[in-house]
């Protein structure tokens, strides 16, 4: 029989830590936990394969899932003394997801699952707090009816809202048992108004809702987005957490709090988090009340005049500092915490590694190697390499002045200027057409997700460091400000007021996520200086990585930056992007329009200095590293001119008849373009091309060498490579033109012919064509449109309706498609290297930046990757990564 369910509780537990596939990251934490000894409320874990079993029976819980639950349940009552749904000492459940990797707030929960009319009367009387029942009997109302009955939880909030206007109550700790127990029955009618049934009685009817509703909520839109958005398979499923309620409502001796080992946004060793006196777990994230520090040099930091946890609970404090140390310690990472504290008892809900800012990440992981408690290679593996894209964010120019509207919490680091907009659909529909929006919310909720992450910032004016959208947004590395209390916003008339100055929809902000600051208008950035924590973490990585990083520049300021970053070499040069600016483009069109041979090389004669000043520039930043030129890739018609006015002024440029040009410009458009008159096809076609770019290679190598006095060696890559015949062409025209500018200059220059592999036929031929190539770039932009059948720049209307249904994971555009375009990329450098041994391979379109597509490319022993400047740093670490794992 398959073992659906484990149990864990006073001291034992059937699973362990490194189960957290399979009873997600939660349940496998809280059985480590419970066998390390730790106070844990006894509960069971319901499988992940339960849930993808869930789907595959049409969302049905199966009899075998049921019976082992009841069992569980009755473990849990066997350590209680609590009987679930009846007794004098009922026993309520909480009802939690949790997939093997943190997806903070994106699937459901239900709290003090086991109350009815009956139970509330009893867990009154057993607790000796009549208003503490009436409260959690709502609350589970509340929740239940929005998780599991579909009822929008803002129904219930206007009804709490009324009454407690009406008492003249601001907080629900003033009200009392019998206005709760009014409370209970509004809800309870408002529920059978709207939906036409009534809130069940019955606790075991209570309990399969609430599976099969957490369950469900695995597929809800927030959780499908937030998988698309960190590339998590749809195929894991979730586990589900059914423990003992634990009670931080029962008065001032009890607490509920949220807490990371060392601080989440900074790194700084040092216990971080908030809580709550006499409240519940959600009371914390969802910001209605302002949570208090845990330490007391928080509270005097962030001048609160509220005591800290340390004050008001000694020795509840003391316990759980030391139960975090001990956690930290055993798990070697910094751990996110939840804790309740019901009359004095500390009890822990959950520990998991925390989310926290690639720079926190940085400083961590170095922290933690100085204190002898991880290897610098362990170091390394902690850093996402697609998070280095956080350090790259700007930060407002200290030199500046700043005009001050509003201040919270410094949530996220980074600062970001944008529009102001107030809902999530304002914020993905401005992306979508260009615009920098900040997005404005009081409070975030997992529906925003869309929204949060189409926007340039976040700003609300409720919430706590732990709070939604603090956690969302540092995960996404996006500039957050939570609890500005000092602003308000008017939804109503979508107005954002703060310190005197009223702004509406559309106007412009900046916020500071390092300061905490709202300023009016925007404001000059600087970059970040990448040294520090970052420079160590890179020096151990660029230690034990095997490839190296190249990078694709066109410029020189492009490949100043790619140095800057740690770049190798250049793998890619575009020969085309160089045609496009002043006067150039003026002269490509010469080129272009010529009637013959003659005219094509008057205009190439014209062309050739601009080329060879590019390429020595280039040489020259380079100062010896690798440069690999593309000789002309694009159809000829991309560089002509295309509106009835642009061919007047080119005409008119040329002293031309409009009419004939328009002729000529028609001639040589192209239906399909990108397998049309391109790549070596161009050079086959007009040699005089091959051989001008050639010679301004070559003229600017020798210059180059002479200025630096380091010897520059060009690769010269020709793109579109089908037939070796194609390659041999091209290449004997390459080779003729090296030998007449080294006789020209008295100068040896050793140089490489190479090809870009981008079409199947050139992968499947590779041993063939190597014979005359003496590198192999993958072109894997290209070699994906040819392998796929799919046009990159028309995938985007149907490639998400692809992820949404299953069709495929991952966008093959953006990470690399192993069974296909990987396995040609394999044959090829099987068979490339069979007949050349010695031949350098690398990759060069977008994916030379991708981890994912970076760890395919060590395990097949590629020798380099090439990607765009500001993903060099990325590189190198997945890399050094790949190699470690590769091991």
């Amino acid at each position: 029989m398959t073992k659906w369910v484990y149990t864990f509780g006073n001291g034992a537990a059937e699973g362990r830590a490194l189960d957290h596939e399979m009873l997600g990251g939660k349940g496998a934490n809280l059985a480590e936990m419970c066998s390390l000894g730790l106070p844990v409320p006894p509960g069971l874990t319901i499988t992940a394969d339960a849930c993808s079993a869930y789907y595959r029976d049409g969302r049905r819980i199966a009899d075998e899932v049921r019976a082992q639950v009841l069992s569980g349940i009755a473990s849990i009552e066997a350590v209680t003394g609590r009987r679930f749904g009846a007794g004098n000492s009922p026993l309520l459940l909480s009802v939690r997801s949790g997939a093997r990797v943190s997806m903070p707030g994106m699937m459901d929960t239900v709290l003090n699952l086991g109350l009815n009319d009956e139970t509330v009367q009893a867990l009154g009387h057993d607790a000796g707090d009549a208003r503490f029942a009436w409260d959690s009997y709502r609350r589970f109302i509340q929740m239940y009816a929005d998780v599991v009955m579909g009822l929008d939880n803002e129904v219930f909030e206007e009804i709490l809202e009324d009454e407690k206007a009406r008492h003249g109550y601001e907080y629900d700790t003033e009200m009392t048992a019998s206005e709760w127990q009014h409370v209970v029955h509004l809800y309870k009618a408002v529920l059978e108004e709207e939906l036409g049934e009534e809130f069940p009685q019955d606790p075991q009817v209570q309990l399969w809702g609430a599976v099969g509703a957490v369950f469900s909520s695995w597929m809800s839109a927030r959780a499908v987005t937030y998988r698309h958005l960190h590339n998590i398979p749809e195929s894991w499923g979730t586990a589900i957490n059914i423990q003992a309620m634990v009670f931080g409502n029962l008065g001032n001796s009890s607490a509920t709090g949220v807490a990371f080992t060392r601080n989440p946004s900074t790194g700084e060793k040092s216990l971080y988090g908030e809580f709550l006196v006499n409240a519940q777990g959600e009371d914390v994230v969802a910001g209605i009340r302002t949570p208090q520090s845990i330490t007391e040099e928080a509270r005097i930091s962030s001048g609160s005049d509220r005591p800290s946890m340390e004050k008001l609970m000694p020795e509840a404090f003391k316990e759980f500092v030391a139960i975090c140390d001990r956690l930290e310690a055993h798990y070697l990472d910094m751990q996110d915490i939840e804790f309740t504290i019901e009359r004095g008892t500390l009890w822990m809900l959950q520990t998991r590694s925390g989310k926290r800012s690639t720079r926190a990440a940085m400083k961590i992981a170095v922290d933690m190697v100085d204190e002898k408690m991880i290897t610098e290679e362990q170091a390394v593996l902690r850093i996402e390499p697609s998070s280095l894209d956080q350090l790259l964010h700007p930060t407002i120019d200290p030199r500046v002045a700043r005009e001050v509207i509003g201040t919270g919490l410094p949530a996220s680091p980074g600062a970001a200027s944008g529009e102001i907009v107030f809902t999530a659909e304002e914020a993905v529909m401005a992306e979508e057409e260009g615009r920098k929006v900040i997005l404005l919310r009081v409070e975030t909720s997992p529906e925003d997700i869309h929204g949060m992450h189409a926007a340039e910032g976040i700003l609300t004016t409720r919430g706590g460091m732990t709070s939604h959208a603090a956690v969302v947004a540092r995960g996404m590395g996006i500039p957050c400000v939570v609890g500005a209390g000092t602003m308000r916003i008017d939804l109503r008339n979508e107005r954002l007021i703060g310190m005197g100055v009223t702004l509406k929809k559309g106007d412009i902000i900046t916020i500071d996520g390092s300061a905490g600051q709202v300023l009016k208008g925007e404001v000059p950035m600087v970059q970040p200086a990448l040294s520090g924590d970052f420079g160590r973490i890179m020096e151990w990585a660029d230690r034990v990585r095997r490839m190296t990083v190249r990078t694709n520049a066109d410029t020189p300021a492009d490949a100043r930056a790619a140095r800057s970053f740690g770049a190798e070499g250049i793998g890619l040069c575009r020969t085309e992007h160089m045609f496009f600016e002043g006067e150039r483009i003026h002269v490509m069109r010469e080129m272009i329009l010529a009637e013959d041979e003659a005219g094509r090389r008057t205009a190439l004669d014209r062309l050739l200095p601009m080329q060879r000043e590019d390429f020595e520039s280039l040489f020259n930043v380079m100062h010896g590293l690798p440069v690999t030129i593309r000789l002309l890739d694009p159809p000829l018609h991309e560089f002509l001119p295309k509106t009835d006015e642009e061919i007047a002024d080119v005409a008119a440029a040329m002293n031309m008849d409009a009419t004939a040009l328009r002729q000529r410009v028609d001639a040589l458009h192209e239906f399909n373009p990108m397998l049309g008159h391109r790549g070596c096809r161009l050079a086959i076609s007009y040699p005089e091309i091959v051989e001008m770019q050639a010679r301004a290679i070559f003229e600017a190598a020798v210059q180059a060498a002479r200025e630096t006095g380091a010897a520059v060696v060009p690769e010269i890559m020709v793109p579109l490579v089908g037939l070796r015949s194609e390659l041999d062409y091209v290449k004997e025209r390459i080779d003729a033109i090296a030998r007449d500018v080294m006789t020209e200059a008295d100068m040896r220059i050793d140089y490489l012919v190479g090809t870009m592999i981008e079409l199947p036929r050139a992968a499947l031929r590779a041993h063939i064509i190597a014979e005359a190539a003496e590198f192999f770039s993958f072109g894997t932009n290209d070699l994906t449109q040819t392998t796929f059948g799919i046009s990159r720049d028309d995938a985007s209307a149907f490639i998400p309706t692809y992820q949404r249904k299953g069709i495929i994971e991952h966008d093959p555009f953006i990470s690399l498609d192993f069974d296909g375009v990987g396995e040609l990329i394999r044959i090829a450098t099987e068979r490339g290297r069979r007949t050349r041994a010695d031949m350098k391979l690398g990759i060069c379109g977008e994916h030379g930046g991708d981890p994912a597509s970076i760890h395919f490319c060590e395990g097949i022993g590629l020798d380099y990757v090439s990607c765009s400047p500001f993903r060099v740093p990325i590189a190198r670490l997945a890399a050094a990564q790949a190699a470690i794992k590769a091991r």
